[in-house]
C-alpha cells in the first residue's frame, strides 16, 4: 500500500498542536497600567490561568476548521505539566484517513512529542501488521518548533489564556451563554512577533500551509463562574480551530502504545513532505 499524507492531514496535526501549546507558558502577567479595566481582565485571566495549570488534565471537544467546509472533530482528554499529552477520538473521514482506518473514528495519542494513530493493520508496507501509526512532532514543525513542545516549555491547553500576556489590547466583549453555562467573553489578536520563541514553530512549513502565511493569531477565551475557560477559539488564517471543557481534572494518565505495535513513519513523512517542497 502506498501511502498518501495529504495537506488536511498534517493541517489537522499542526492546528491541534498549536492551538492548545504553541501559544505561551508560564502564568499570564498583569501589565501596568493606567486603565482599571484593563488591570481587571488581566487579573481574571491570571487567575484563570493559575487555576487551569493546577487542575492537571480536561475532558475536551475540539472542532478544527480549516476552511474546507468539513470540520475535523475530536473528543477525548488533554493532560498537561510534563509536556503535552492527547488522547482523542478523531473524525477519520474529514481528516482524509479512511485509508488506514475503516471506523467512523480513528484514535489519536499524542505523547512525548509524538503522535500516534491507531490504524488498520496493513498486508504490506510499513504499516503491515502494525495497529498504530506514529509520527514525531518535528515531521510537522521541525526540530526547533517540536522542541519548544516538549517538557515543560509548552503542552498546556490554557495557552490562549497565557499568550494573552503577549496581546497589546486584551477586550472584554461581555457575557454569553456558552454549553449552558454564563461565561465572561475575552478576546485579543496577538501577532507572530509578539509569540516569543513560540514564533519558530508558528512559523514552520506545516503551520504556513495550513494559516496561508497569517501572521497574527485572534485568540477568545470564554471564562465560567468557576473561574475556568469554558470555551478556547484561536483563528489564524485558514483554520478555525474550537476548544469546549467538558470537565476539568482526574483523567487517566496518556501513554504511548507497545513499540512492538508501532511502525515509525516519520522519517517517510519527512521525505514525502521534502519531495513536495
Amino acid at each position: 500500500m502506498k501511502l498518501k499524507y495529504t495537506a488536511a492531514w498534517v493541517g489537522f496535526t499542526a492546528a491541534a498542536t498549536v492551538a492548545v501549546s504553541a501559544c505561551g507558558s508560564g502564568g499570564v502577567k498583569t501589565a501596568t497600567s493606567a486603565v482599571d479595566s484593563a488591570d481587571k481582565i488581566m487579573a481574571v485571566l491570571s487567575h484563570a490561568t493559575d487555576r487551569t495549570d493546577k487542575l492537571g488534565s480536561a475532558e475536551v471537544r475540539m472542532s478544527t476548521d480549516m476552511g474546507t467546509g468539513t470540520p475535523v472533530t475530536l473528543d477525548g482528554t488533554y493532560s498537561w505539566g510534563d509536556g503535552l499529552a492527547m488522547d482523542v477520538l478523531m473524525d477519520t473521514k474529514a481528516a482524509n484517513m479512511q485509508a488506514l482506518q475503516h471506523k467512523a473514528t480513528i484514535r489519536t495519542l499524542f505523547v512525548k512529542g509524538a503522535y500516534y494513530y491507531n490504524v488498520d493493520p496493513q498486508p504490506s508496507g510499513p504499516l503491515k501488521g502494525k495497529q498504530w501509526m506514529k509520527v514525531d512532532a518535528s515531521a510537522l514543525f521541525g526540530d526547533k518548533g517540536a522542541q519548544d513542545f516538549d517538557g515543560n516549555a509548552g503542552g498546556n491547553p490554557a495557552a490562549t489564556l497565557q499568550a494573552l500576556k503577549y496581546a497589546k489590547d486584551v477586550k472584554d466583549l461581555g457575557k454569553e451563554t456558552v454549553d449552558g453555562q454564563s461565561t465572561t467573553h475575552y478576546r485579543a489578536v496577538v501577532h507572530q512577533a509578539e509569540l516569543g520563541k513560540y514564533k519558530d514553530a508558528f512559523d514552520s512549513d506545516g503551520m504556513k500551509a495550513l494559516t496561508g502565511g497569517a501572521d497574527s493569531v485572534t485568540m477568545d477565551v470564554w471564562i465560567g463562574a468557576k473561574d475556568l475557560p469554558v470555551r478556547l477559539k484561536d483563528d489564524f488564517g485558514k483554520a478555525t480551530v474550537t476548544m469546549d471543557f467538558e470537565k476539568f481534572g482526574a483523567t487517566a494518565p496518556v501513554k504511548a502504545p507497545p513499540a512492538a505495535q508501532t511502525a515509525d513513519l516519520t522519517q517517510r513523512i519527512k521525505d514525502a513532505r521534502s519531495r513536495q517542497g
